[in-house]
């Protein structure tokens, strides 16, 4: 440790010495070597430094110009303390103009150069340990020559990757630290990808370069490793990509220059490139990674500024002039069809005709003209469905599961045969020819109601729901000779009586059925009995009629077995008429014999309904 302390103030000391007692006849000059290290990427990349591995295309060119600026790439320092000293900027400004261009070709492979120019350059130049480092001024570049070939993957996959190789022509000036002044060959595998909106790049490789010799402070220049990264975000529909690069390189031939200070400089910026149809700009703003920049080429501070001109690419894999984002077969050369599913594939041969469209075709289709649907039957295969077999088309059956007939209605087309059309299928209809309802019963299915039973259906029934004998009479069709209706007992004929006179003739028969009610129905306490006359005559003499005529039929019902206490006779004369005294049958229909029901038990509410008749067996059909 004392040795190493001892060597490092003698070095100083002299360095110290040198700087002061040097003279330009005694000092040694010093040749400079290519000192920039931002070496652009081709020509149609989003990226400074990086290559986002756009390889599409036959015969694409992209031209385009990066502007750089960068301070203080050249620095010596002095070493004599803890703290190196900055001596002086022997390049302080450096502004350089890259102009580029490169050519895809084959979808694969592409050539590119590049050609830099030192616009401007100043700085110091400094004697230092006996040696001159002159400031250079502008002059032209190293010529690059590339050429790289896409191995995997395309542009925007997640992952593509690409071998290529850069040739640097010396046509710049080692003097002006834009050359080595001799040829040197770049190697390198790049890989690049997009992963939704985010986008990285990768670069690593080996630089040629035949140039041994110490710069100054005993470090020796020559063949490098290096290597860059990129990570980014595409927003704005992808049109801009922004985010960090860093590069760095080492020199590997000599063991004092390998991963120190001066022979190794690493460089970070942030960028952004924006798309705008086939014109691309981006800016850029970076700085050395260590502290100082100490590294030989790495500045303090880097601006970029840069235009191109790529042309927007088409996708077209294939090359049949259906882009990709529309050919449903993109691997495949075809022909530009009018339906999504064949666009840009293969054309196929005609298929078997299928005059219906239905997919089957005519010489299997048994409704050659009808589209139908596909069966095992030679019968129906083709023809649309008919589940029930009768015919007719399910879309046209109105009853597409039960086997009908076909007719000219909508509604009733393909079902069973309904000649009433009150929806009982004659099959099953036991009055196939009369409207009727549903029921459960296969002798009244389909038959008009007939709540009674009585025969006579309940629309032509003027008492429904008691049996009754059809009669032509409308009003009494179907009804029984005597009922209990509304608090009486109602009859269908009236009781007959001689001319002006109590005495019954020719009305046994419905006062039996009034009798027969009576002795049905024991609950009915009580029952009045109410003559009724026209007006004919003397109103006196009428209600003394009425009550004679009253009293007659309730003595008849009393002979006849009814308990006198049940029966009470009173008569109205004219005093209720129920139609009209003007006419002959009105007065008919007034001369009558009511059956009032006074008292049922407990509640003298009127009696329950009689118990029906015996229904007429109905007329066979």
């Amino acid at each position: 440790m004392r040795l190493r302390s001892l060597a490092l103030s003698v070095f100083s000391s002299a360095l110290l010495i040198g700087l002061s007692s040097s003279t330009p006849a005694s000092a040694q000059e010093v040749r400079g070597f290519a000192l920039d290290r931002f070496d652009p990427s081709e020509r149609g990349s989003e990226w400074f430094v990086l290559d986002t591995l756009d390889l599409r295309g036959t015969a694409r060119p992209a031209f385009g110009v990066v502007g750089e600026w960068a301070y203080k790439p050249l620095v010596v320092y002095d070493k004599s303390g803890s703290d190196e000293k900055e001596l002086g900027s022997i390049v302080e400004h450096q502004l350089f103009v890259h102009v580029g261009g490169s050519i895809t070709l084959a979808d694969r492979i592409r050539v590119g150069a590049n050609l830099p120019i030192a616009a401007y350059q100043t700085g110091q130049t400094l004697e230092v340990n006996g040696q001159t480092f002159r400031s250079p001024d502008s002059a032209l570049g190293d010529l690059r020559l590339s050429a790289d070939l896409r191995l995997v993957g395309r542009y925007g996959d997640p992952f593509t990757a690409a071998l290529g190789a850069s040739v640097y022509l010396p046509t710049g000036d080692r003097d002006k630290y834009t050359s080595d002044g001799n040829t040197r060959v770049q190697p390198h595998l790049m890989a690049a990808g997009d992963i939704g909106i985010f986008a990285y790049a990768l670069k690593a490789g080996f630089n040629y370069r035949p140039l041994d010799e110490e710069f100054a402070q005993g470090k020796k220049l020559g063949s490098e490793l290096f290597g860059a990264v990129s990570a980014g975000l595409r927003v704005a529909n992808k049109k801009l990509l922004i985010g960090p690069e860093l590069f760095a390189s080492t020199v590997v031939t000599d063991e004092k220059s390998f991963f120190k200070k001066r022979t190794t400089p690493a460089e970070v910026m942030l960028g952004l490139h924006y798309t705008a149809g086939d014109f691309r700009v981006g800016a850029g703003v970076g700085t050395g990674v260590f502290a100082g920049s100490r590294g030989w080429g790495s500045p303090q501070v880097r601006t970029l500024l840069n235009l191109e001109w790529i042309p927007a690419y088409s996708d077209d894999r294939d090359g049949d002039g259906v882009p990709d984002s529309e050919d449903a077969c993109p691997n495949e050369k075809g022909v530009r069809t009018g339906d999504p599913k064949t666009n840009g594939c293969p054309a196929a041969p005609p298929p078997p005709p299928d005059r219906d469209g239905d997919g089957v075709i005519d010489s299997e289709d048994a409704c050659v003209d009808v589209p139908g649907v596909r069966t095992g039957d030679p019968k129906t295969n083709g023809c649309p469905a008919d589940k029930d077999g009768d015919g007719v088309y399910d879309k046209d059956d109105a009853c597409p599961d039960i086997p009908g007939i076909k007719t000219g209605d909508p509604k009733t087309n393909g079902c069973p045969a309904d000649k009433d059309g009150d929806g009982v299928y004659d099959k099953e209809d036991a009055c196939v020819d009369v409207p009727g309802v549903k029921t459960s019963d296969p002798k009244t299915n389909g038959c008009p109601p007939d709540r009674d039973k009585d025969g006579i259906v309940d629309t032509l029934d003027a008492c429904p729901d008691q049996p009754g004998p059809s009669d032509p009479d409308p009003k009494k069709n179907g009804c029984p000779a005597a009922r209990i209706e509304a608090g009486q007992i109602k009859i269908i004929q009236q009781v007959k009586f001689k001319t002006n006179s109590a005495t019954i003739v020719e009305s046994d028969t419905i006062l039996n059925a009034v009798l027969g009610i009576l002795k049905e129905h024991p609950e009915i306490k009580k029952i009045r009995v109410e003559g009724h006359t026209d007006n004919t005559g003397a109103a006196a003499y009428n209600k003394q009629l009425s009550q004679k005529r009253a009293a007659s039929v309730a003595k008849w019902l009393t002979d006849h077995g009814v308990e006198k206490s049940r029966v009470v006779a009173k008569g109205w004369g004219v005093e209720k008429p129920i139609d009209t005294n003007n006419t002959e049958e009105g007065r008919a229909n007034n001369r009558r014999v009511e059956f009032h029901i006074e008292e049922t038990p407990d509640t003298g509410a009127p009696a329950k309904p009689a118990k029906p008749a015996k229904p007429a067996k109905p007329k066979k059909k």
